[in-house]
C-alpha cells in the first residue's frame, strides 16, 4: 500500500484500527476484572489514553495530569463534556513537590523533564527540544483530587518519557490504594538517566505486582529494534 510505505518511509508503522481496539479492549476487560475504581491518566497529553478507554468501554472516573500548559488547554477541551473525566491543571509529578523544568519537544508527547539522549536525536531530530518552561511538581500521594475522593483501587498510567521512576518514588503514602499501573518501560534509553526496564519491573515484583499485558511501543527503524514497550501489571 502506498500509505504503508510513505508510513514507513518517516519512521512509522500502521496499526489497524481492529487491532487497536482489541488491545485497548484487554485493557479495559482487566480493570473491571481487578474491581478497579478510577483511572490516574499520568502524562496524558492531548487524552489519547483516555478516548480510547472509553471507546473500549470504560465507564468509570479519569483523572488525567499534563504539565504542557498549551497541551493541557487542548486536553481540557476533550474532556469537557464528560463528567467522570477530570483534567488537573499543568503540573507535573515528582519525588519531591516544588517546581519541575519540562523539556518541551516538536512532538508533544515526546516531552519529558529529561533531557534527551544524543541517540534521540539522531534518530528523531522530529522531536527537538523547542523550549523548557518551569511548572509546579507535586508527589502523587499529596494531590488533594485524590486525597479527597474515595477511590480505595486505583489503576496509575505514567507515560513521562523517563521520567517513570520519579513519579513512582512519589507514591508512597499511595502504594495501598494502588492496584493496577501501567508504565512505558524502554528496552532503549532515550533519555538521560532513564532507568532500564528490568530494574523497574524487579522493583515492582517486590510490591507484590506481576506483569498481565505487554504492548508494543516505539519501533526505532533507525536503530533496528523496539526501544519501548508499555507493560500493564497488578497487585497479585
Amino acid at each position: 500500500m502506498i500509505l504503508g510505505r510513505l508510513a514507513r518511509a518517516l519512521g512509522y508503522d500502521l496499526i489497524p484500527r481492529r487491532k487497536r481496539r482489541d488491545l485497548d479492549a484487554q485493557r479495559v476487560f482487566t480493570l473491571q476484572h481487578q474491581g478497579i475504581e478510577a483511572v490516574i491518566d499520568v502524562g496524558a497529553n492531548i487524552g489519547q489514553y483516555a478516548t480510547r478507554l472509553r471507546a473500549a468501554g470504560w465507564r468509570g472516573p479519569i483523572l488525567s495530569i499534563e504539565p504542557v500548559p498549551e497541551v493541557n488547554r487542548e486536553l481540557a477541551r476533550r474532556a469537557a463534556f464528560d463528567p467522570l473525566w477530570e483534567v488537573l491543571p499543568p503540573l507535573a509529578l515528582g519525588h519531591t513537590e516544588g517546581e519541575a523544568v519540562l523539556e518541551v519537544s516538536a512532538e508533544s508527547d515526546m516531552s519529558s523533564t529529561l533531557r534527551q539522549s544524543d541517540t534521540l536525536r539522531a534518530i528523531s531530530p522530529s522531536s527537538a527540544v523547542l523550549r523548557r518552561v518551569v511548572v509546579p511538581q507535586y508527589r502523587l500521594d499529596r494531590l488533594a483530587a485524590i486525597e479527597a475522593r474515595p477511590w480505595r483501587r486505583l489503576f496509575v498510567k505514567i507515560d513521562v518519557q523517563g521520567a517513570e521512576p520519579a513519579v513512582l518514588a512519589g507514591m508512597a503514602g499511595l502504594w495501598e490504594r494502588v492496584q493496577g499501573l501501567e508504565l512505558e518501560l524502554a528496552l532503549f534509553p532515550l533519555y538521560e538517566g532513564e532507568r532500564p526496564w528490568l530494574e523497574l519491573v524487579t522493583d515492582l515484583a517486590q510490591r507484590g505486582f506481576k506483569p498481565y499485558l505487554l504492548f508494543p511501543g516505539y519501533f526505532a527503524r533507525a536503530l533496528g529494534r523496539q526501544v519501548q514497550l508499555d507493560a500493564v501489571f497488578y497487585r497479585d
